[in-house]
């Protein structure tokens, strides 16, 4: 049967058009963000503008980790590179270890460790000293430090001139807690060293210096840079970290270095350390050992070590990389304590994911990927390398591996605000986890019954997406359905009103766009927008702005020699197309889709008519792709 897609918007139901329902505004960008349209830094159309620039810093680090003191004692030089337009006369520096630090203000309770003692502070060759408190707001004719919680403000001896380079040397120590935010830490037998070294601060296009404290609960926003470091631990003591290993004969066994080759050729899983290898103390060369690593284009600095680790390896085909029509490998990497639940299978999951992930958006651009165990409860992503708690069940081991990996993507390469925009980051990265369950498992992960969104929407209970990640309700699921659920499942329903191929490449697009840059919310939705070629503003505002929720309803069907009509209420807030689908008795089926224009217009109510028959079934949403709250009323049956 061919269909005619006629709406009545005419007798009573006409007659009860009024303005009954707010209307989603367009996305308003921030004035700063209009500015960096002016100075061409942005566009738009979702791209970077022609005058786009990030600042970048290279460090060079040596530390060395005592286990029997928990002591971290460490030195770097930074060189900051000034891409941007403005001289500048000071710079901000994280010392996020001060999150330990009496006083400092924080989310959640933290063992207190004395934070970062600052031994010294650099710039060339001149010693900076801390600032007197009482001089007041940050002025050049006044050289020095001040520390405020777990951020440093450094003014500079001289200006830092637009398109030049400065040089910071600095030292400092500080005690490894127990579980810090908890990103990072120990429990004796695993250190996990994270947000450990003083790092600048981002200077960005749109806001100058970006900046927040850490708080313990809200991420992180970083820029670019390459990474020489050093580290130093005792003999036994495997190191994972961020970059390659540049001195493996140094510091690994002539029997490791021969798996690890093996490993490198084979799509199969090998293991490199064993239990009997870690009996015998046969892993690494004897004595206090230094591991090297290098890291280029990277916005962090991450590393695991333990001396009873187990280490497993293989590779992953992450597609043609260096743009030889080849398939290209990285090495993936699994590092656990023995009797770890279900982590003889990590590497497996590893590999899956880099290679799912390279075939989703681009080729994974990096030589590695690293998981490895031990003291937190979830799991929290670094470039290349992630940590993941033990004691779960094999299918949350992989879920958790897939989601702290595909934080490579976002916000590892694709450098978004995490700190002021959670959703971007973990919203996006959400959406990737469940596709690629879905491919893991062979199963339906979009399922409204296990999506938590339908949990808090409409109990008033549930807060807006777009929330500084330091500023939701503490002892809630809001932060979490706010950023995690909920934007995957936006994405879902985005994906289900254009269709795979339109979503994929729009999304492909954008990750495309930004990679090793610094996306603001506005980019995305002008990206998508862009490639699309359709003005999703009403799609924006109303599920990342708002807490609206979506309820449509199939409220009467009547047929008769005129055809079939089929009439629905809209009775949320949330405006959206409706696919309806509808079964005649003789099992033609036909479909049909109300555009939203209908509902941006202020109708609560419309009709659809198709051709006479005797109707079965009538279905709104029959793929289930929308976020509509109460799907009882979705159906009607003869």
């Amino acid at each position: 049967i061919s269909t005619a897609l006629i709406l009545l918007l005419l007798g009573p139901i006409a007659a009860q058009a009024q303005k009954i329902r707010p209307i989603p505004y367009m996305v308003i960008p921030n004035p700063k963000f209009e500015r960096a349209i002016e100075n061409g830094t942005r566009s738009k159309n979702g791209a970077p503008g022609p005058n786009y620039w990030t600042n970048t810093a290279d460090y060079k680090i040596r530390a060395s980790l005592d286990p029997a003191t928990r002591m971290l004692r460490g030195s770097e030089s930074i060189v900051y590179h000034n891409n941007s337009p403005d001289d500048l006369y000071h710079v901000v520096i994280h010392l996020r270890q001060n999150l330990h630090s009496e006083g400092v203000i924080r989310n959640h309770p933290q063992q207190v460790t004395g934070g970062v003692n600052l031994i010294s502070i650099k710039y060339g060759d001149e010693e900076i000293g801390p600032r007197p408190p009482d001089i007041g707001p940050p002025i050049q004719s006044s050289t020095g430090y001040w520390i405020d919680g777990t951020l440093m403000t450094v003014v500079l001896p001289e200006t830092l001139e637009s398109g030049q380079s400065g040089t910071f040397s600095l030292e400092w120590e500080f005690e490894v807690p127990e579980l810090g935010a908890p990103r990072m830490g120990t429990d004796d037998e695993v250190y996990f060293i994270a947000y450990w070294y003083p790092q600048i601060a981002v200077y960005d296009d749109v806001n100058g210096w970006k900046a927040d404290p850490y708080m313990s609960s809200g991420e992180f926003y970083m820029g670019y840079g390459n990474f020489e470091v050093s580290l130093t631990v005792p003999e036994n003591w495997l190191v994972a970290a961020t970059g390659e290993l540049q001195n493996a004969s140094e510091v690994l066994s002539e029997q490791t270095i021969t798996r690890l080759s093996e490993a490198a050729n084979t799509h199969e899983i090998v293991n490199i350390v064993t239990p009997a290898d870690v009996e015998a103390g046969s892993a690494t060369l004897d004595g206090d050992l230094t591991w090297r690593f290098v890291a280029e284009n990277v916005r962090d600095f991450a590393f695991g070590t333990s001396d009873i680790y187990l280490w497993d390896a293989t590779t992953a085909e992450v597609g043609d990389r260096d743009g030889d029509n080849g398939n290209d490998l990285s090495m993936i990497h699994a590092f656990y304590r023995p009797g770890r639940n279900d982590w003889n299978r990590s590497a497996e999951y590893g590999q899956f994911s880099i290679e799912f992930l390279s075939e989703m958006f681009f080729p994974y651009p990096y030589p590695h990927m690293t998981a490895v165990e031990g003291i937190i409860r979830g799991g929290m992503e670094y470039p290349m390398i992630t940590i993941i708690g033990s004691g779960r069940p094999g299918r949350s081991v992989f879920s958790v591996t897939l989601h702290e990996i595909g934080h490579m993507y976002f916000p590892m390469i694709v450098g978004q605000d995490e700190k002021q925009f959670t959703w971007m980051d973990e919203g996006l990265t959400s959406f990737n986890t469940s596709e690629g369950s879905a491919v893991f498992y062979d199963r339906d992960s979009w399922d409204p019954s296990d999506q938590k969104y339908y949990s808090i929407a409409g109990t008033g209970d549930e807060v807006e997406s777009m929330r500084h990640g330091d500023r939701y309700p503490l002892s809630t699921e809001a932060r979490g359905i706010a950023s995690y659920n909920k934007p995957a499942v936006t994405l879902h329903a985005l994906r289900g009103m254009v269709g795979q191929e339109r979503f994929s490449e729009a999304y492909r697009e954008y990750a495309r766009r930004w990679a090793f840059k610094h996306p603001q919310p506005y980019d995305l939705f002008n990206t998508f927008n862009d490639v699309l070629g359709e003005d999703f503003d009403w799609f924006w505002t109303t599920m990342f702005y708002n807490t609206w929720t979506l309820d449509q309803a199939i409220s009467n069907v009547t047929d008769g020699p005129d055809g079939v009509v089929v009439s629905i209420d809209d009775l949320g807030l949330s405006p959206f197309p409706v696919p309806l689908r509808v079964t005649y008795e003789d099992g033609t089926i036909v479909e049909e889709t109300i555009p939203v224009d209908v509902w941006l217009s202020d109708m609560k109510s419309t009709q659809l008519r198709f051709e006479p028959g005797t109707v079965s079934k009538v279905e709104i949403d029959p793929n289930n792709y929308l976020p509509d709250v109460d799907r009882s009323n979705n159906i009607w049956e003869k």
